[in-house]
Protein backbone atom coordinates (compact mmCIF):
# COMPACT_ATOMS: atom_id res chain seq x y z
CA UNK A 1 0.00 0.00 0.00
CA UNK A 2 1.39 3.63 -1.12
CA UNK A 3 2.43 6.07 1.94
CA UNK A 4 -0.20 8.20 0.63
CA UNK A 5 -2.94 6.20 0.59
CA UNK A 6 -2.79 5.05 4.83
CA UNK A 7 -2.56 6.91 7.73
CA UNK A 8 0.63 7.38 9.38
CA UNK A 9 -1.12 8.56 12.63
CA UNK A 10 0.19 9.04 15.49
CA UNK A 11 -2.11 6.99 17.35
CA UNK A 12 -0.34 4.08 14.66
CA UNK A 13 3.60 5.24 15.67
CA UNK A 14 3.43 7.02 19.32
CA UNK A 15 5.20 9.78 17.49
CA UNK A 16 4.58 13.09 15.99
CA UNK A 17 4.73 13.73 12.44
CA UNK A 18 7.51 15.40 10.89
CA UNK A 19 7.21 18.07 7.76
CA UNK A 20 9.87 20.05 5.57
CA UNK A 21 8.87 23.17 5.33
CA UNK A 22 11.55 25.18 4.31
CA UNK A 23 15.04 24.58 2.38
CA UNK A 24 17.93 26.68 1.87
CA UNK A 25 21.06 25.44 -0.08
CA UNK A 26 24.66 27.19 -0.73
CA UNK A 27 25.74 24.84 -3.50
CA UNK A 28 28.28 25.32 -6.17
CA UNK A 29 25.41 24.83 -8.21
CA UNK A 30 22.97 27.33 -7.12
CA UNK A 31 23.21 30.09 -4.11
CA UNK A 32 19.07 29.87 -4.14
CA UNK A 33 16.62 26.96 -4.48
CA UNK A 34 15.54 27.58 -7.82
CA UNK A 35 18.99 27.51 -9.74
CA UNK A 36 19.94 24.83 -7.28
CA UNK A 37 17.06 22.39 -8.16
CA UNK A 38 17.57 23.85 -12.30
CA UNK A 39 21.31 22.54 -12.60
CA UNK A 40 20.29 19.56 -10.45
CA UNK A 41 17.41 18.19 -12.78
CA UNK A 42 19.19 19.47 -15.59
CA UNK A 43 22.59 18.25 -14.42
CA UNK A 44 24.15 20.97 -15.37
CA UNK A 45 27.64 20.57 -13.36
CA UNK A 46 29.33 23.12 -11.08
CA UNK A 47 32.58 21.04 -11.51
CA UNK A 48 35.75 23.19 -12.22
CA UNK A 49 39.67 23.81 -12.17
CA UNK A 50 40.37 25.14 -8.78
CA UNK A 51 40.62 29.04 -7.88
CA UNK A 52 41.05 29.16 -4.34
CA UNK A 53 44.87 28.09 -4.18
CA UNK A 54 47.51 26.76 -6.72
CA UNK A 55 47.34 22.83 -7.52
CA UNK A 56 50.58 22.74 -9.87
CA UNK A 57 51.96 19.81 -7.06
CA UNK A 58 48.85 17.93 -7.26
CA UNK A 59 47.22 15.41 -9.47
CA UNK A 60 43.84 16.47 -8.71
CA UNK A 61 42.90 19.74 -9.83
CA UNK A 62 38.93 19.63 -10.15
CA UNK A 63 36.34 20.75 -7.71
CA UNK A 64 33.09 22.17 -7.19
CA UNK A 65 33.29 25.34 -5.51
CA UNK A 66 30.91 28.17 -4.66
CA UNK A 67 31.33 30.33 -6.35
CA UNK A 68 28.18 33.18 -7.04
CA UNK A 69 27.34 33.59 -2.77
CA UNK A 70 26.48 37.22 -2.11
CA UNK A 71 28.28 37.04 1.77
CA UNK A 72 26.49 41.09 2.03
CA UNK A 73 23.42 39.72 2.22
CA UNK A 74 24.07 38.00 5.51
CA UNK A 75 26.89 39.51 7.35
CA UNK A 76 28.39 42.49 8.23
CA UNK A 77 31.99 42.80 7.55
CA UNK A 78 33.21 42.32 11.05
CA UNK A 79 31.46 39.24 10.73
CA UNK A 80 32.54 38.04 7.23
CA UNK A 81 36.07 38.18 8.49
CA UNK A 82 35.65 36.36 11.98
CA UNK A 83 33.27 33.09 11.31
CA UNK A 84 34.93 30.45 9.45
CA UNK A 85 33.83 29.66 5.97
CA UNK A 86 32.04 26.86 7.30
CA UNK A 87 30.07 28.34 9.20
CA UNK A 88 29.15 31.27 7.05
CA UNK A 89 28.07 28.95 4.64
CA UNK A 90 25.65 27.47 7.17
CA UNK A 91 24.03 30.32 8.23
CA UNK A 92 23.44 31.78 5.29
CA UNK A 93 21.69 28.43 4.42
CA UNK A 94 19.99 28.21 7.87
CA UNK A 95 18.52 31.88 7.10
CA UNK A 96 17.44 31.12 3.27
CA UNK A 97 15.72 27.69 4.86
CA UNK A 98 13.84 30.19 7.65
CA UNK A 99 12.88 32.58 5.22
CA UNK A 100 11.61 30.00 2.29
CA UNK A 101 9.36 28.63 5.28
CA UNK A 102 7.65 31.62 5.63
CA UNK A 103 8.02 31.28 9.71
CA UNK A 104 8.63 34.02 12.34
CA UNK A 105 11.27 32.27 14.94
CA UNK A 106 9.90 35.26 17.08
CA UNK A 107 6.53 33.29 17.53
CA UNK A 108 7.81 30.19 18.52
CA UNK A 109 7.84 29.36 21.97
CA UNK A 110 11.86 29.46 23.01
CA UNK A 111 12.10 26.09 24.44
CA UNK A 112 10.16 24.68 21.41
CA UNK A 113 12.63 25.48 18.51
CA UNK A 114 16.68 23.94 18.36
CA UNK A 115 19.65 23.66 16.23
CA UNK A 116 21.41 20.29 14.57
CA UNK A 117 24.22 21.07 12.41
CA UNK A 118 26.33 18.20 11.01
CA UNK A 119 29.72 18.57 9.70
CA UNK A 120 33.41 17.49 9.36
CA UNK A 121 35.65 20.50 9.29
CA UNK A 122 33.70 23.60 10.77
CA UNK A 123 36.26 25.58 12.56
CA UNK A 124 39.20 24.53 10.69
CA UNK A 125 40.18 27.50 8.83
CA UNK A 126 40.55 28.94 12.20
CA UNK A 127 42.89 26.18 13.18
CA UNK A 128 45.16 26.10 10.36
CA UNK A 129 45.39 30.30 10.28
CA UNK A 130 46.37 29.86 14.03
CA UNK A 131 49.08 26.96 13.69
CA UNK A 132 50.66 29.43 10.69
CA UNK A 133 50.38 32.98 12.80
CA UNK A 134 51.91 30.35 15.36
CA UNK A 135 54.46 29.21 13.35
CA UNK A 136 55.34 32.52 11.76
CA UNK A 137 54.95 35.11 14.72
CA UNK A 138 54.70 33.51 17.49
CA UNK A 139 52.33 33.09 20.61
CA UNK A 140 51.75 36.33 21.26
CA UNK A 141 49.86 37.13 18.31
CA UNK A 142 47.58 33.97 18.71
CA UNK A 143 44.00 35.34 18.75
CA UNK A 144 42.43 34.27 21.85
CA UNK A 145 38.58 33.98 20.21
CA UNK A 146 40.54 30.88 18.17
CA UNK A 147 39.97 28.53 21.32
CA UNK A 148 35.93 29.21 20.16
CA UNK A 149 36.37 29.69 16.84
CA UNK A 150 38.29 26.51 16.04
CA UNK A 151 36.36 23.98 17.89
CA UNK A 152 34.16 21.25 15.82
CA UNK A 153 30.73 22.54 18.00
CA UNK A 154 31.13 26.33 17.36
CA UNK A 155 28.41 26.05 14.13
CA UNK A 156 26.03 24.63 15.95
CA UNK A 157 26.89 27.51 18.69
CA UNK A 158 26.94 31.01 16.21
CA UNK A 159 23.81 28.99 14.26
CA UNK A 160 21.78 29.20 17.57
CA UNK A 161 23.30 32.85 18.53
CA UNK A 162 22.46 34.14 14.84
CA UNK A 163 18.57 32.43 14.64
CA UNK A 164 17.63 33.10 18.05
CA UNK A 165 17.20 29.41 19.13
CA UNK A 166 17.16 27.88 22.66
CA UNK A 167 15.83 24.47 22.91
CA UNK A 168 18.85 22.93 21.18
CA UNK A 169 21.92 23.60 19.89
CA UNK A 170 23.63 20.16 18.92
CA UNK A 171 26.23 19.39 16.17
CA UNK A 172 27.19 15.88 14.72
CA UNK A 173 30.22 14.89 13.48
CA UNK A 174 30.01 11.73 11.68
CA UNK A 175 31.82 12.00 8.57
CA UNK A 176 30.38 12.05 5.11
CA UNK A 177 27.15 11.18 7.48
CA UNK A 178 26.97 13.80 9.58
CA UNK A 179 24.53 15.75 8.03
CA UNK A 180 22.18 13.07 7.30
CA UNK A 181 22.43 12.31 11.04
CA UNK A 182 22.11 15.68 12.22
CA UNK A 183 18.31 15.56 9.87
CA UNK A 184 17.60 11.93 11.39
CA UNK A 185 18.25 13.32 15.43
CA UNK A 186 16.02 16.83 14.15
CA UNK A 187 12.85 14.98 13.18
CA UNK A 188 13.29 12.39 16.53
CA UNK A 189 13.32 15.56 18.62
CA UNK A 190 9.74 16.76 17.48
CA UNK A 191 8.37 13.36 17.33
CA UNK A 192 9.20 12.97 20.66
CA UNK A 193 7.63 16.23 21.60
CA UNK A 194 10.98 17.92 23.14
CA UNK A 195 10.52 20.51 19.84
CA UNK A 196 8.16 21.92 17.55
CA UNK A 197 10.14 23.82 14.82
CA UNK A 198 14.20 22.32 14.24
CA UNK A 199 16.78 23.78 11.95
CA UNK A 200 18.61 21.26 10.68
CA UNK A 201 21.64 20.34 7.93
CA UNK A 202 25.18 20.77 7.19
CA UNK A 203 28.00 22.80 6.08
CA UNK A 204 31.31 22.42 5.21
CA UNK A 205 34.39 24.25 3.47
CA UNK A 206 36.39 21.15 2.64
CA UNK A 207 38.41 23.05 -0.47
CA UNK A 208 41.67 24.15 1.52
CA UNK A 209 45.16 23.31 0.50
CA UNK A 210 46.13 20.94 3.38
CA UNK A 211 42.96 19.19 3.02
CA UNK A 212 43.18 19.04 -0.93
CA UNK A 213 47.02 17.55 -0.36
CA UNK A 214 45.60 14.63 1.85
CA UNK A 215 42.48 14.01 -0.45
CA UNK A 216 45.03 13.74 -3.31
CA UNK A 217 46.91 11.62 -1.54
CA UNK A 218 44.39 9.06 -0.91
CA UNK A 219 43.63 8.86 -4.43
CA UNK A 220 39.87 9.22 -4.25
CA UNK A 221 39.28 12.29 -6.49
CA UNK A 222 39.49 12.49 -9.56
CA UNK A 223 42.45 13.36 -12.07
CA UNK A 224 41.03 13.97 -14.47
CA UNK A 225 41.93 16.87 -16.96
CA UNK A 226 40.27 16.78 -20.31
CA UNK A 227 36.44 18.53 -19.39
CA UNK A 228 36.30 19.35 -15.81
CA UNK A 229 32.00 19.01 -15.91
CA UNK A 230 32.67 15.52 -17.44
CA UNK A 231 35.25 14.52 -15.03
CA UNK A 232 33.19 12.31 -12.19
CA UNK A 233 31.67 9.83 -13.17
CA UNK A 234 29.57 7.86 -10.72
CA UNK A 235 29.17 4.01 -12.23
CA UNK A 236 30.63 4.39 -15.20
CA UNK A 237 33.55 1.82 -16.10
CA UNK A 238 35.77 4.85 -16.20
CA UNK A 239 35.33 6.30 -13.18
CA UNK A 240 37.95 7.30 -11.20
CA UNK A 241 37.27 9.45 -7.83
CA UNK A 242 34.92 12.36 -6.97
CA UNK A 243 35.18 16.16 -7.19
CA UNK A 244 35.12 17.80 -3.59
CA UNK A 245 32.88 20.40 -2.87
CA UNK A 246 31.61 23.04 -0.53
CA UNK A 247 28.43 24.78 0.66
CA UNK A 248 25.75 23.42 2.86
CA UNK A 249 22.30 22.75 2.68
CA UNK A 250 19.66 23.59 5.87
CA UNK A 251 15.79 22.54 6.55
CA UNK A 252 12.87 23.79 8.70
CA UNK A 253 11.42 20.96 10.17
CA UNK A 254 8.56 21.16 12.14
CA UNK A 255 5.29 19.07 13.52
CA UNK A 256 2.73 18.41 11.33
CA UNK A 257 -0.03 20.08 13.09
CA UNK A 258 2.25 23.43 13.38
CA UNK A 259 2.52 23.48 10.16
CA UNK A 260 -1.27 22.99 8.96
CA UNK A 261 -2.13 25.31 11.27
CA UNK A 262 0.01 27.83 9.89
CA UNK A 263 -1.23 26.81 6.13
CA UNK A 264 2.52 25.96 5.45
CA UNK A 265 4.26 24.82 2.24
CA UNK A 266 5.25 21.24 2.94
CA UNK A 267 7.84 19.65 0.94
CA UNK A 268 7.81 16.36 2.19
CA UNK A 269 7.23 14.57 5.11
CA UNK A 270 10.58 13.07 7.59
CA UNK A 271 9.15 9.07 7.72
CA UNK A 272 12.16 7.74 9.62
CA UNK A 273 16.38 7.20 9.57
CA UNK A 274 18.88 4.65 10.60
CA UNK A 275 22.64 4.31 10.91
CA UNK A 276 24.62 2.11 11.45
CA UNK A 277 28.37 1.39 11.86
CA UNK A 278 30.57 -0.99 9.96
CA UNK A 279 33.79 -1.35 11.92
CA UNK A 280 35.59 -3.14 9.54
CA UNK A 281 38.19 -0.27 8.07
CA UNK A 282 39.42 3.13 8.00
CA UNK A 283 38.06 4.42 5.04
CA UNK A 284 36.90 1.31 2.68
CA UNK A 285 33.35 -0.06 2.80
CA UNK A 286 32.85 -3.80 3.74
CA UNK A 287 32.95 -5.42 0.39
CA UNK A 288 29.35 -7.28 1.22
CA UNK A 289 27.86 -3.76 1.70
CA UNK A 290 26.20 -4.74 5.10
CA UNK A 291 26.42 -1.29 6.61
CA UNK A 292 24.61 0.32 4.11
CA UNK A 293 21.96 -2.24 4.12
CA UNK A 294 21.62 -2.38 7.65
CA UNK A 295 21.15 1.50 8.19
CA UNK A 296 18.66 1.14 5.10
CA UNK A 297 16.51 -1.87 7.07
CA UNK A 298 16.77 0.05 10.00
CA UNK A 299 15.56 3.30 8.25
CA UNK A 300 12.66 1.33 6.20
CA UNK A 301 11.86 0.01 9.61
CA UNK A 302 11.19 3.32 11.62
CA UNK A 303 8.89 4.26 8.63
CA UNK A 304 6.98 0.88 8.82
CA UNK A 305 7.74 0.51 5.10
CA UNK A 306 8.46 -2.29 2.88
CA UNK A 307 11.39 -1.77 0.35
CA UNK A 308 8.97 -2.25 -2.38
CA UNK A 309 7.00 0.92 -1.70
CA UNK A 310 10.40 3.08 -2.23
CA UNK A 311 10.72 4.96 -5.73
CA UNK A 312 13.88 6.71 -5.76
CA UNK A 313 17.11 6.73 -4.02
CA UNK A 314 19.76 9.33 -4.06
CA UNK A 315 22.46 7.16 -3.44
CA UNK A 316 25.97 8.34 -2.24
CA UNK A 317 27.66 7.62 -5.55
CA UNK A 318 31.01 8.83 -5.02
CA UNK A 319 32.73 7.68 -8.10
CA UNK A 320 35.43 5.62 -6.90
CA UNK A 321 36.40 2.34 -7.98
CA UNK A 322 35.25 0.48 -4.60
CA UNK A 323 32.59 2.38 -3.77
CA UNK A 324 30.03 2.87 -6.51
CA UNK A 325 30.08 -1.21 -6.75
CA UNK A 326 29.61 -1.73 -2.84
CA UNK A 327 26.90 0.06 -2.43
CA UNK A 328 25.21 -0.91 -5.36
CA UNK A 329 25.52 -4.54 -4.01
CA UNK A 330 23.72 -3.32 -0.90
CA UNK A 331 20.35 -2.06 -2.61
CA UNK A 332 20.30 -4.69 -4.97
CA UNK A 333 20.91 -7.38 -1.99
CA UNK A 334 17.93 -5.62 0.00
CA UNK A 335 15.55 -4.83 -2.59
CA UNK A 336 15.56 -7.74 -4.35
CA UNK A 337 13.17 -7.92 -7.31
CA UNK A 338 11.87 -4.52 -6.50
CA UNK A 339 15.04 -3.28 -7.18
CA UNK A 340 14.52 -3.34 -11.02
CA UNK A 341 11.67 -0.69 -10.56
CA UNK A 342 13.63 1.28 -8.47
CA UNK A 343 15.41 4.56 -9.71
CA UNK A 344 18.86 5.66 -8.33
CA UNK A 345 21.03 8.50 -8.98
CA UNK A 346 23.81 10.02 -7.82
CA UNK A 347 23.63 14.23 -8.17
CA UNK A 348 27.34 14.64 -7.01
CA UNK A 349 28.62 14.89 -10.38
CA UNK A 350 26.54 18.17 -10.35
CA UNK A 351 26.99 19.50 -7.10
CA UNK A 352 30.11 18.19 -6.00
CA UNK A 353 31.08 15.72 -2.65
CA UNK A 354 29.97 18.11 -0.09
CA UNK A 355 31.56 15.84 2.66
CA UNK A 356 29.49 16.34 6.22
CA UNK A 357 27.01 18.32 4.20
CA UNK A 358 26.36 16.19 1.63
CA UNK A 359 23.74 14.47 2.92
CA UNK A 360 21.55 17.23 3.53
CA UNK A 361 21.93 18.39 0.44
CA UNK A 362 21.07 15.47 -1.55
CA UNK A 363 18.14 14.93 0.69
CA UNK A 364 17.13 18.36 -0.11
CA UNK A 365 17.53 16.68 -3.75
CA UNK A 366 15.09 13.98 -2.49
CA UNK A 367 12.41 16.77 -0.98
CA UNK A 368 12.30 18.51 -4.20
CA UNK A 369 12.18 15.44 -6.01
CA UNK A 370 9.16 14.83 -4.37
CA UNK A 371 7.87 18.28 -4.59
CA UNK A 372 8.18 18.34 -8.57
CA UNK A 373 7.46 14.62 -8.86
CA UNK A 374 10.96 14.63 -10.92
CA UNK A 375 14.03 12.20 -10.54
CA UNK A 376 17.10 14.17 -11.16
CA UNK A 377 19.85 11.77 -13.25
CA UNK A 378 23.15 10.30 -12.92
CA UNK A 379 25.44 12.54 -15.57
CA UNK A 380 28.19 11.26 -17.43
CA UNK A 381 27.34 7.73 -16.73
CA UNK A 382 28.19 6.58 -20.73
CA UNK A 383 29.57 2.92 -19.99
CA UNK A 384 27.69 1.58 -17.23
CA UNK A 385 29.93 -0.76 -15.24
CA UNK A 386 29.24 -4.55 -15.03
CA UNK A 387 29.27 -4.44 -11.27
CA UNK A 388 26.81 -1.73 -11.04
CA UNK A 389 23.73 -2.96 -11.77
CA UNK A 390 20.59 -0.62 -11.60
CA UNK A 391 18.69 1.96 -13.10
CA UNK A 392 20.90 4.97 -12.50
CA UNK A 393 18.55 7.44 -14.45
CA UNK A 394 21.74 8.50 -16.82
CA UNK A 395 21.72 11.45 -18.46
CA UNK A 396 18.36 13.20 -18.00
CA UNK A 397 16.14 13.95 -15.57
CA UNK A 398 12.59 11.70 -15.47
CA UNK A 399 9.47 12.66 -14.42
CA UNK A 400 7.81 10.04 -12.32
CA UNK A 401 5.49 9.47 -9.23
CA UNK A 402 7.08 9.47 -6.47
CA UNK A 403 5.62 8.60 -3.13
CA UNK A 404 8.42 7.89 -1.07
CA UNK A 405 12.53 8.28 -1.81
CA UNK A 406 15.88 7.66 0.51
CA UNK A 407 18.40 9.20 0.91
CA UNK A 408 21.98 7.15 1.52
CA UNK A 409 25.19 8.64 2.62
CA UNK A 410 28.72 7.09 3.38
CA UNK A 411 31.18 8.29 5.51
CA UNK A 412 34.84 7.33 6.64
CA UNK A 413 34.80 4.31 9.33
CA UNK A 414 32.73 2.33 7.87
CA UNK A 415 29.77 4.97 8.99
CA UNK A 416 26.39 4.98 7.28
CA UNK A 417 23.21 7.27 7.63
CA UNK A 418 19.87 6.83 5.62
CA UNK A 419 16.87 9.35 5.49
CA UNK A 420 13.25 8.43 4.47
CA UNK A 421 11.52 11.13 3.11
CA UNK A 422 7.56 10.44 2.34
CA UNK A 423 5.16 12.68 -0.35
CA UNK A 424 2.48 14.47 1.49
CA UNK A 425 -1.00 14.28 0.08
CA UNK A 426 -2.82 17.64 2.07
CA UNK A 427 -5.97 16.43 0.79
CA UNK A 428 -5.62 12.77 2.45
CA UNK A 429 -4.19 14.56 5.87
Amino acid sequence: MRINQHSRSPELLNLRRVVITGIGVVAPNGCDLNSFWSSTWKGISAAGLVSQFDTDEFASKIAAEVRTLNWDKYFDAKKIKRYDKTIKFGIAAARDAVEDSGLDLLDVDPDRKGIVEGTTVSGLQTIFKTHENYLSRGATVVNPVSVVNGYCGEGSSILALELGLHAHAITYCSGCCSSNDALGYAAQMIQIDDADIMIAGGADANISRPLWASFNSLKVMTRSLDDPARAMRPFDSRRDGFVLGEGAAFFVMEELGHALNRRAKIYAEVLGHGRSCEAFHLVDLHPDGIGARRAMEKALRRSRLMPDEVDYINAHGTATRHNDPVESKAIANLFGSSSRRLAVSSTKPVTGHLMGAAGALESAVCALALHHQVIPPTINLDKQDDACDLDYVPGEARPYPIDVALNLSAGFGGKNSCLVLGRVDKNRL
